[in-house]
């Protein structure tokens, strides 16, 4: 009788649905994972799942999309769905809450988007937030004690709702598989705390937002999305996982051969150079007893691409956008090239599209998000956005072959995820 009233006391609504926005990276290339800054913001394109109670099993739901065929998912249950299939976010999403909170009601959930897939804006980390936050919803565990005690506000909901998508526990709540891809928080820090006209300076050792930083009025977003789809599975998951991997082991090497206990490799460059930022501290000879540990090629040039994002293009970034300087389009140059040559990986589209945009007169230009695809975001006048747009997408086209899927979103920062019903 007990159980039954506690259940009771925590039951949600009927239906109930979650808007959530992609996100824009606008520095930050994969920094966060090693603890690094970023500079990041909400887009105006979303993913929407509206969850209402259905009969069935407990902790079962079928699901929806946009003209796909549905599906049914049960808690612990492998769906055998093939390999790429948005049903493993639903799955992840379902495994974690119900390990976390308990059986849930069934459910049917339909999920809608205007946010392209596969294409940067991390439509992947947004149907995890939307899903999980609708389900959550439903069944009343937002309003759980255990809930509110490990996601009082947005902020480490975001952190939460990162480690249901990467596999890992988070706080007393502990993980499940993942989906994946071993990558941080800045994705869901952007989709929940994102402002309408702002971009976040945020840090993940330990989490926190630094700035609330206003976006220029007299500026917009051009997003050229490439085409090329940024799939994370075989081939393209192992090329994305190499790069938190080899954080992972210059950093294990690093609290071996000091005897420390970093719980990231920002951590450990706090330690050699201070909280200060620039240039200088980027070059400080502090930071040799980490580079010494590199292994020469990838290994080295991925770590000295960190250190360089994360010490002075961050920062250097975040200022003079707050300023409206167009002296950020050397720091967007400096970061793309940066990417190429230590993150290697960009593809021909990627360059293509951001050589077009400067040469075009963007104020600056750079590809986001994971990479081997996906997208480049120009800043430009936004007076003349939506003609830079539409003459941008020619150019692109008239120059890539394969580019039928190739898009352009005129966009400024925008508010972080809403609940609609």
């Amino acid at each position: 009788m007990n159980q039954e009233v506690g259940q009771e006391k925590t039951q949600g609504p009927e239906e109930v649905a979650w808007r959530v926005p992609g996100r824009v990276e606008v520095l930050g290339k994969h920094t966060d994972y090693a603890g690094g800054p970023v500079l990041v913001g909400a887009v105006d394109r979303a993913i929407t799942a509206h969850a209402r109670r259905a009969r069935g099993p407990q902790s079962s739901l079928t699901a929806t999309t946009d003209g796909g065929d549905p599906i049914t998912l049960r808690a612990g249950v492998d769906p055998a769905l093939e390999p790429g299939h948005w049903g493993h976010y639903l799955q992840t999403v379902l495994d974690r809450l119900t390990l976390n909170f308990g059986a849930g009601a069934a459910a049917h959930v339909s999920v809608s988007s205007d946010l392209p897939p596969a294409s940067g804006m991390s439509s992947s980390s947004a149907l995890v937030c939307a899903t999980a936050l609708a389900l959550a919803s439903l069944n009343g565990w937002d309003r759980d004690p255990r809930w509110i005690e490990a996601m009082p506000d947005r902020l480490p909901l975001a952190g939460y709702l990162a480690a249901v998508e990467g596999g890992r526990s988070w706080r007393d709540l502990p993980g499940t598989s993942g989906v994946g891809t071993h990558g941080g928080s800045e994705d869901h820090t952007g989709m929940l705390c994102g402002a309408q006209d702002r971009l976040l300076l945020a840090g993940f050792d330990p989490m926190r937002i630094d700035q609330s930083l206003p976006f220029p009025s007299q500026w917009a977003l051009v997003i050229g999305v490439s085409g090329v789809l940024a799939h994370k599975t075989g081939a393209a998951l192992e090329d994305y996982n190499r790069g938190p991997s080899t954080v992972q082991s210059v950093l294990a090497r690093w609290n071996r051969a000091t005897g420390r206990a970093d719980a990231s490799l920002a951590g450990a460059v706090r330690h050699l150079v201070g909280d200060a930022t620039g240039e200088q501290m980027a070059k400080d000879p502090a930071l040799r007893d980490l580079l010494g540990l590199c292994e020469p090629g990838y290994e080295r040039e991925r770590i000295e691409q960190f250190l360089i994002e994360s010490l002075v293009l961050v920062p250097a970034g975040a200022r003079l956008i707050a300023a409206a300087d167009p002296g950020i389009g050397e720091v967007l140059e400096r970061s793309q090239a940066l990417a190429d040559r230590g993150l290697r990986n960009q593809v021909p589209q990627t360059r293509l599209m951001a050589s077009l945009a400067r040469g075009m007169g963007a104020i600056g230009a750079s590809s986001f998000g994971a990479g081997w695809g996906g997208s480049v975001y120009a800043l430009v006048p936004a007076d003349d956005a939506k003609d830079f747009a539409s003459r941008w997408l020619q150019a692109y086209r008239d120059r890539e072959q394969e580019a039928e899927r190739a898009a352009t979103i005129v966009t400024r920062p925008g508010p972080g995820a809403c609940r609609l019903l």
